[in-house]
């Protein structure tokens, strides 16, 4: 725990229904689903129960652990149990939506129905999910029910299932504009990854997950590791310099000859002047080969824009003027990390997704064009000119945020 991180009450969820007897508003569509199946079983109709189930094994949930006990246990932390008056032992579990904000002592950790049943005590009775909400139920834990999950989760359960999805928060999102830009900059990667992407009540993917994804996708180990790498993102450091380069050399003809279709062989040949210039003293062999893979990139940017074009993804005359969006939508995404991994305070992360949306705005007159630098920084980096996965899938992301009533581009104005 970080000494200035925020203490609160706030351990466990908890959603009461409206005192006035109105229809409870669930704080995503997950949880609405869930509650209108809790209203089905309440009037007797037998499946609903069921069908109950077979959401959440779809969907996964999330469990209560302690911090110390999380650290380290990859995953595999015991459940946390509580005692009820009567005596009968319950876990407690929780869709993502009805999470409340992190907590510097108590983290949640994802799990699914076949992921309970293998951490299973046999002295526990109940799962109760989403307790403390309109849209709870209890499950009994015996043998024949904990069959029924097993069954379910080889059923129904897919990793990627959830992924590729706007996911948006209809209560409990932040108010503030600055931050809700910010968060916005992340949208691809909360499309792919089928997260919520207007909360700074982030778990992600769960503590531990969250946490080794630091550590795989990004040599992030601890808070120290965090702090360096969100803030080289969010100066645009960590995509390459030779990209900007380019496109800043493009750039600045544009605005000299007040044109924007700059002349292929008058833009390499800028950008050669412009390096030459600028390196000094260098060794001429050292020269040539920088100089070799300037020219090669500015060939390279030009045919990923003549596609991004033929795929709408630019307009028939547009082009990329910034990849700054490459860092700042990773930016976004790794704040939420650094906190679902409990290296970054709630400060830090809201001042870090601000920074994010006045890096965009300033680099960008509409997220139409921020998408596009962010698609072409993603391809820079990844695809290598063969328009596979690395292109189609993020292309197909963009045309769903541009479209989607409830994505945040359509939600939050860049300016």
């Amino acid at each position: 725990m970080h000494a200035e991180d925020e203490m609160h009450d706030e351990i466990l969820p908890l959603l009461p229904d409206p005192d006035d007897g109105a229809p409870w508003q669930a704080p995503a569509l997950r949880e609405q689903r869930l509650y209108e199946l809790c209203r089905r079983d309440e009037a007797g109709e037998e499946r609903a129960h069921y069908e109950y189930l077979r959401a959440v094994a779809v969907e996964g949930l999330y469990r209560p652990v302690t911090l110390p006990a999380a650290e380290g246990s990859e995953g595999a932390a015991p459940l946390t149990i509580m005692t009820l008056e009567d005596g009968r032992r319950v876990v407690p579990a929780y869709t993502v939506g009805v999470l409340p904000r992190p907590h510097p002592e108590v983290v949640y950790e994802f799990t699914t129905l076949g992921g309970l049943d293998a951490l299973w005590p046999d002295d526990v009775d109940i799962l109760l999910v989403n307790g403390g909400t309109p849209c709870a139920r209890w499950f009994l834990a015996d043998g024949d029910e904990r069959e029924v999950w097993r069954d379910l989760h080889a059923e129904l359960y897919e990793p990627d299932g959830t992924c590729d999805r706007v996911e948006t928060r209809w209560t409990g999102a932040p108010e503030d504009e600055a931050v809700l830009r910010g968060l916005a900059c992340g949208a691809h990667l909360c499309y792919a990854n089928g997260d919520a992407w207007n909360t700074l009540n982030w778990h992600g993917a769960g503590y531990a997950n969250e946490a080794e994804g630091l550590s795989d996708d990004w040599g992030v180990e601890d808070r120290d590791d965090w702090l360096r790498t969100q803030e080289r993102l969010l100066r645009c450091e960590v995509s390459a310099w030779q990209w900007h380069f380019v496109l800043d050399v493009r750039n600045l003809l544009a605005r000299e000859t007040r044109n924007a279709r700059i002349d292929p062989v008058a833009w390499r040949d800028h950008v050669e002047t412009a390096f030459r210039a600028q390196a000094g003293e260098a060794e001429a062999a050292d020269l040539d080969a920088h100089v070799s893979v300037l020219r090669e990139l500015v060939g390279e940017v030009m045919r990923y824009e003549a596609r991004f074009r033929a795929d709408a993804l630019l307009p028939p005359d547009g082009y990329v003027r910034s990849v700054a969006a490459w860092d700042l939508g990773r930016a976004s995404m790794v704040a939420r990390r650094g906190r679902g991994a409990r290296y970054a305070t709630q400060a830090e992360l809201r001042d870090a997704v601000e920074r994010a949306g006045h890096g965009a705005r300033a680099a960008y007159g509409s997220w139409a064009e921020f998408s596009a630098g962010y698609v072409l920084g993603r391809c820079l980096h990844f695809d290598e000119e063969t328009f596979g996965d690395w292109y189609t899938t993020v292309l197909e992301a963009h045309r769903v945020l541009m479209t989607h009533p409830e994505s945040p581009w359509a939600t939050i104005p860049l300016h």
